[in-house]
C-alpha cells in the first residue's frame, strides 16, 4: 500500500504545480509572448513587428457575426487612433482556416489593418485557454507600448472589451503613458489570479496529508 500512496503524493504535487502554471498563463498584466501568424501571399505577421505601438489583437472566426461586428468597431478605432501609434491585428483561426477565407473577410468588411490566420492550438497556447473556452469568440488582447498585456477577454466571453467607447479610452490612456512594471515573481502572479490559487493550495494540502499518513503506516 505504500507505493500507491507515494504515487498519490506525486500526482497531487504535479496537479498543484499545474494549477499555478495555468493561472500564470492568463495573468494580466504579463509580458506578451511573441505571436506569428500567416499573412497574405505567404507573408508572416509577427507581433514584434509592431514594437513601440499599442496593439489590439482580435482572435476571431471568419463565419462569426459577433466577430464581424467587433472587427468593424476596431476598424473605426484604427481610423481614429492609428496615426497616434495604435495597431490592431486580426487573427482568424479554426482547423480549416486558410488565406482565401481571410482575404474575403478583409475585403468584405473593408478592413485596413492586418489580418492573418493560425491554428486553434496556437491561439489556445497564447491565451492560456483549455476545454470549452476555445469556443468563446471573439477574444481580445490589448498590449501596451512596452509589450505588456494590459487587458484580455475572460474565457467565458467579454462585453467590456467589445465596447467602442471603453476601448477608445483604454487605448488612448495606453498611448499617453506607460504602465507600471510587470513582476515576474511567481508568488505575485499567483495572487493576481485568486480564483486558481486556492485550488492549488488545497491540492497541495491533500498531498501533504497523504504523505503523513504514508509515513505513519511505513513498517519500522
Amino acid at each position: 500500500m505504500i507505493a500507491p500512496k507515494r504515487n498519490f503524493v506525486l500526482v497531487a504535487c504535479l496537479i498543484a504545480l499545474g494549477a499555478v502554471q495555468s493561472a500564470n498563463s492568463a495573468v494580466v498584466p504579463r509580458p506578451a509572448p511573441e505571436l506569428a501568424i500567416a499573412g497574405p501571399a505567404g507573408s508572416e505577421i509577427r507581433l514584434s513587428h509592431f514594437k513601440g505601438k499599442v496593439v489590439l489583437i482580435e482572435f476571431l472566426l471568419t463565419n462569426c457575426p459577433h466577430c464581424w461586428r467587433v472587427a468593424q468597431m476596431i476598424e473605426h478605432l484604427a481610423k481614429d487612433l492609428g496615426s497616434h501609434g495604435f495597431q490592431p491585428i486580426g487573427v482568424a483561426f479554426d482547423n480549416q482556416i486558410g488565406e482565401p477565407a481571410v482575404t474575403n473577410f478583409v475585403r468584405g468588411f473593408h478592413l485596413s489593418y492586418p489580418v492573418g490566420y493560425t491554428s486553434s492550438a496556437n491561439v489556445d497556447e497564447y491565451l492560456g485557454r483549455t476545454g470549452a473556452d476555445r469556443f468563446q469568440v471573439p477574444q481580445i488582447v490589448v498590449i501596451d507600448r512596452e509589450g505588456v498585456v494590459r487587458a484580455q477577454s475572460r474565457p467565458t466571453g467579454e462585453t467590456t472589451l467589445e465596447g467602442e467607447i471603453y476601448l477608445h479610452n483604454l487605448v488612448t490612456t495606453l498611448l499617453e503613458k506607460s504602465g507600471p512594471p510587470v513582476s515576474t515573481d511567481l508568488s505575485s502572479q499567483t495572487r493576481a489570479n485568486p480564483a486558481i490559487a486556492p485550488i492549488a493550495i488545497l491540492v497541495a494540502i491533500g498531498g501533504f496529508l497523504a504523505w503523513k499518513t504514508q509515513k505513519r503506516q511505513k513498517p519500522r
